[in-house]
């Protein structure tokens, strides 16, 4: 169901993207297009009947704090290695062309990693990253419980 919100295929989509979107948080979303996985938390973004529309769903939720993008790992793999996409799905934040960080409680704050495990902690962390963007902040703490958070080890690929 992740044809309901719109991809970005190429470098130049993803820059545009991250330069035009403005006064809302930019919400990128890195996976593949036949990963199960990438496909539930699509499903938590649009319809909450099924649990793989989340991310569609909550995107006209949240219309008016954020735009939700779609990106293949594949087909971007300038932005995959510069973000160290290691483990997928990967879901980045901007707001105004800022690379946007969130305290999870991990040592990674550049990215959130898996997959979340309600559309309400989606929301919850758009609303926290919209509210501190707008107050100037570059890095808020994650309002999502602990246990709702996905762990992994970080993966330092060519070190």
């Amino acid at each position: 169901m992740s044809f309901v919100l719109p991809k970005l295929t190429c470098k130049r989509e993803v820059d545009q993207a991250i330069k035009i979107v403005a006064e809302k948080v930019l919400v990128l979303r890195f996976g593949r297009d036949n990963d199960a996985v990438c496909l539930q938390l699509d499903d938590i973004s649009v319809v909450e009947f099924s649990h793989s529309f989340q991310l569609a769903k909550t995107a006209h939720d949240l219309s008016k704090m954020a735009v939700i993008y779609l990106v293949d790992v594949n087909k971007v793999p300038v932005y995959t290695q510069y973000f160290d996409i290691s483990y997928i799905p990967s879901t980045v934040f901007f707001f105004n062309g800022q690379h946007m960080k969130v305290d999870y409680g991990s040592p990674d704050h550049t990215k959130f990693v898996g997959s979340f495990k309600t559309k309400q902690d989606f929301i919850d962390l758009i609303e926290v990253i919209y509210r501190g963007a707008m107050r100037g902040k570059l890095i808020v703490r994650s309002p999502i419980d602990p246990n709702n958070i996905p762990k992994y080890d970080l993966l330092y690929q060519g070190i």
